[in-house]
């Protein structure tokens, strides 16, 4: 049985828009599009590229496919022979004939969990709207956050209003890079539980 891990680039506040480019992702007039960059460094660059290279499968919500599908196919070099090699999903009510080779369609996030029978690690980046979809309906098994030393005050949030209450365990050890960005891979660890502070 395979694994679905999503990959998410979040600022101190929570903002997951736009990291990569400041046209990447205007909705909202969003203003600080391209915030990833200034306070990433090698390090954290290499394991992003390592991360990448385990993908077996690809999951994306509609807005980072159509993103994705604009600039990958364009490129060369080794994240763009990954992702262009690798077989694609996108979840989407309105997609029916996607135009980025290799890519099918699922028609919401409870589908997504039969990819784990057939691919090992299935990756998506970005797509926080389907990961708190994915999360609702109990296939998301990893949530690998990439934490950056910036705070924004706008932005799409990845936990926002109706976030399912949920606890996590580390997965792996934390890892810190020079420039302050901080990797953390959760798992599900069940529901939340509550108790009064000793002495309250």
């Amino acid at each position: 049985m395979g694994i679905i891990v999503a990959n998410l680039f979040l600022t101190l506040d929570g903002v997951y828009q736009a990291p990569g480019g400041r046209e990447e992702d205007r909705e909202g007039g969003f203003a600080f599009g391209g915030w990833q960059l200034p306070v990433s460094d090698e390090e954290a660059e290499a394991a992003i590229e390592a991360e990448i290279g385990r993908i077996d499968a690809l999951l994306l919500g509609r807005k980072t496919y159509d993103i994705f599908a604009a600039y990958w196919p364009q490129q060369s070099g080794e994240i763009a022979d990954t992702l262009n090699r690798v077989p694609k999903f996108v979840v989407s009510h309105r997609l029916a004939d996607p135009a980025w080779a290799g890519t099918g369609v699922l028609p919401d996030a409870a589908a997504a969990g039969r990819l784990r029978e057939e691919y090992g690690q299935v990756h998506m980046f970005g797509s926080g709207v389907l990961l708190r979809s994915l999360l609702a309906a109990g296939v998301l098994d990893r949530l690998h956050l990439w934490l950056y030393p910036v705070t924004l005050g706008e932005g799409k949030r990845l936990f926002d209003t109706g976030t399912i209450p949920a606890a996590f365990r580390l997965a792996e050890p934390a890892r810190s890079f020079p420039k302050g960005a901080v990797s953390l891979v959760y798992e599900r660890a069940g529901g939340v539980e509550t108790q009064d502070m000793p002495g309250t």
